[in-house]
């Protein structure tokens, strides 16, 4: 039930990424097309192209946690003796769980503690620019402990994109 989940919030993490993906080259080419043709740059799209970008790169990276595609010394797990790998490798996602615990704490207050600024050509909180910090601390936390689980049983988990 918790991979079921997981996976289902790791699949729609990468279709919001994707769509993130499109509106920041959308906000870039508008952005080109007013400052070259129009001669008026929108000075909102490059404001909006990086806070896209940061809840682009947070949702990838949760989900990347998730399909095992972060550094999780391999080399480490090369020479250790089989019997030790699979605690060794309960060990590194444990330590990747208490690094999103970090992202979560610190982008939570992070976000908390500038919300009452704006961005100035947005208009909107800036602590907008913290909450993809949480967000992916959140999955981090959800995704390791599913690895953990899936190694207890000796199972492994199937990534997202399947």
């Amino acid at each position: 039930m918790y991979t079921k989940i997981c996976a289902t919030i790791s699949r729609v993490s990468l279709k919001i990424a994707t769509v993130g993906l499109a509106l920041i080259i959308i906000c870039v080419l508008y952005q080109v097309f007013g400052r070259y043709i129009l001669n008026d740059t929108p000075t909102w799209a490059e404001a909006l192209a990086l806070l896209l970008v940061l809840y682009v790169t947070m949702l990838g990276t949760a989900v990347g946690v998730r399909d095992a595609g972060h550094i999780g010394m391999e080399s480490l797990l090369a020479i250790c003796p089989q019997p030790y790998k699979t605690w060794l490798e309960m060990f590194i996602h444990a330590l990747v769980a208490f690094f999103g615990t970090c992202m979560t704490y610190n982008g939570a207050f992070l976000a908390y503690d500038s919300m009452g600024y704006n961005i100035p050509t947005l208009t909107v909180p800036e602590g907008l620019y913290h909450i993809p910090i949480t967000i992916a601390g959140v999955l981090i936390f959800m995704f390791s402990i599913e690895h953990i689980i899936a190694l207890a049983r000796g199972t492994e988990v199937e990534p997202a994109w399947h």
